[in-house]
């Protein structure tokens, strides 16, 4: 079995991971720092965590389920202590981006990040429909990148975040630099941001007197007829009170030069905010 040293097991998305990897062809090595960590995964998973020097023992994959911010603090702290061709695995492209994995030649860094399920599914159990997240019942596509390592390491860092994410669709493989203009970029900075507005929208219905209920109704059922079409999920078009809305709409909601967004400066600029 090919030996994993999580760390974070014990927070939210180290418990996920956790999960996911039990019954699979890997032997998990969880590491936890807090109390409350390690008894959740002794009382939820059934794992003991172990010493950060009994994980990394013979660990041929180093998962690092920890915020963005300690990224590189941890990376630091264990970099040391990796043998020659051990696989880092990060869970997204922030920290990487920003520089902040110590370097070292002779070891792989991957990464990896879930698209999350998507709005058109075909998922029809109760379970998978309430599975916003992904990584538990629905399925979900998938983003990776070998950031530096022999190619052949690819396969291994794919399997491991099949696992990880499971029940997985598509896998695309990217560039870290790629995936950063995906997030923070396009998932965060544009779509996070324009949902913000939309639920801004939605209460100013209310406050101008829309039911809540029905302003709510209205706009979800919208988003998914309409998202349908502008994404190509089905063959329709809008008509042409649609079409002129959308025309006038855009100019008095968007900057003329909100595209500078996904400028290379801007991304750095974000993640770094973050980092």
């Amino acid at each position: 079995m090919t030996s994993i040293a999580l760390f974070g097991a014990g927070g939210k998305m180290g418990t996920r991971l956790a999960r996911n990897l039990i019954g699979s062809r890997f032997d998990i090595r969880p590491v936890e720092v807090s109390d409350a960590g390690r008894a959740r995964l002794q009382a939820d998973l059934g794992l003991t965590c172990l010493s950060v020097d009994e994980a990394l023992d013979g660990a041929e994959v180093v998962v690092l389920a920890v915020p963005d911010t300690a990224i590189g603090k941890v990376a630091s702290g264990i970099i040391d202590k990796l043998a020659p061709g051990t696989m880092v695995v990060v869970l997204d492209a922030a920290a990487p981006f920003a520089g902040h994995l110590p370097e070292r030649a002779d070891i792989t860094y991957f990464v990896t990040h879930p698209c999350h399920p998507p709005i058109f599914n075909d998922e029809t159990e109760m379970a998978a429909k309430k599975d916003h997240f992904g990584g538990i019942a629905a399925k979900q596509h998938i983003v990776s990148a070998l950031m530096q390592g022999p190619e052949e390491h690819y396969a291994l860092g794919e399997e491991v975040a099949k696992t990880i994410w499971a029940p997985v669709m598509r896998s695309h493989r990217v560039t870290v630099e790629q995936m950063a203009i995906l997030e923070p970029g396009l998932s965060e900075t544009v779509c996070a941001s324009l949902l913000v507005v939309m639920s801004q929208a939605l209460d100013e219905c209310v406050k101008r007197g829309v039911p809540e209920q029905a302003a709510r109704d209205f706009l979800l059922g919208h988003m998914n007829v309409l998202g349908a079409v502008i994404f190509k999920e089905v063959d329709g078009v809008f008509s042409d009170a649609c079409n002129k809305a959308i025309e006038f709409g855009i100019p008095a909601l968007m900057r003329d030069d909100w595209k500078k967004v996904f400028e290379p400066q801007e991304i750095a600029e974000s993640i770094r905010r973050i980092t």
